[in-house]
């Protein structure tokens, strides 16, 4: 009996014991008091400014190598260092969060409980992940690669902000269905290492594949912004390049193409397609 209670207790959780958790989760995240929720909300927009980061230098030059599918496949897969940060580490995030509606169906939380958490959050990630950028952009990483990283970084930011709105949204939307499912999945491990591994594959495919997650934006402009503007000269002489070659860069269409379409696609992404779609198939009839 002893060795089956064991095994048991090994098992990973089945999707119905994962959105009991689910739940349990979001009515304790909810509950946590205002400075706690903006702390541990800074840890994660730190977290995920680190997964990019990561991302950034494995990219550079890496589509010569090995081809540009390749390459996005390990950017994405290095990129999932964030998530896993703050799934293993404990932390906030505002797409990860988006979970929390699980609860709210459920009357378990109310709208209240679920805005605040929602604002606080989104405020501790920015705040995360501008300062993140700031002290990456203080450490001169720009330069690294004979410039080339900083160069990209540009690039990236200036090719987001371009975007359609309407593309942004479902960008958005495809972009937080994956993050809530490595999420989703983490309630089903039983260690750390059972939540590494669910997490990767969701992380790397969303990445890989060109959809959006406003946290990691948020760091994206913060450095490409940094980068452009704040750099010294001897950067722009190694990369034989000017701030001007770079006139498409502008913080009204980072917000408006990119930061509120994406963050609106998220919500849907995650809270909608992810976490009613669970309540409702596992929690809508339970009994308490």
């Amino acid at each position: 009996m002893d060795s089956i209670e064991k095994q048991q207790s090994l098992d990973a959780l089945l999707p119905p014991a994962m959105a009991v958790k689910a739940e349990d989760v979001g009515v304790a995240k909810a509950g946590r008091d205002a400075l706690g929720t903006l702390a541990l909300g800074v840890l994660a927009g730190a977290f995920i400014a680190l997964g990019a980061v990561f991302a950034t230098v494995a990219s550079v030059g890496s589509a010569d190598a090995i081809g540009f599918g390749a390459a996005r496949v390990l950017a994405g897969t290095v990129f999932s260092l964030g998530l896993i940060l703050v799934v293993v580490g404990g932390a906030e995030l505002f797409t990860g969060n988006n979970l929390i509606v699980m609860a709210w169906a459920s009357r378990k939380v109310s709208t209240k409980r679920l805005l605040r958490n929602w604002g606080l959050v989104y405020l501790g990630n920015f705040i995360g992940s501008f300062g993140t950028a700031v002290m990456v952009h203080l450490s001169g990483h720009a330069a690294f690669g004979g410039g080339e990283v900083g160069l990209a970084l540009i690039s990236l930011a200036q090719a987001k902000s371009q975007y359609h709105p309407v593309n942004a949204v479902f960008l958005g939307v495809l972009g937080n269905a994956l993050v809530c499912l490595a999420v989703w999945l983490s309630f089903s491990a039983r260690s750390a290492a059972d939540k590494v591994l669910v997490i990767v594959p969701p992380i790397a495919a969303f990445v890989a594949v060109g959809f959006e997650h406003v946290i990691a934006n948020m760091y994206y402009f913060s450095i490409a912004t940094l980068t452009l503007y704040a750099s010294p000269d001897a950067f722009w002489s190694a990369v034989d390049a000017a701030p001007s070659d770079y006139p498409d860069l502008r913080a009204a269409d980072a917000l408006l193409n990119n930061l509120l379409p994406v963050t609106l696609g998220n919500i849907i992404g995650g809270a909608g397609l992810v976490g009613a779609v669970y309540w409702f198939v596992y929690l809508r009839n339970r009994k308490d």
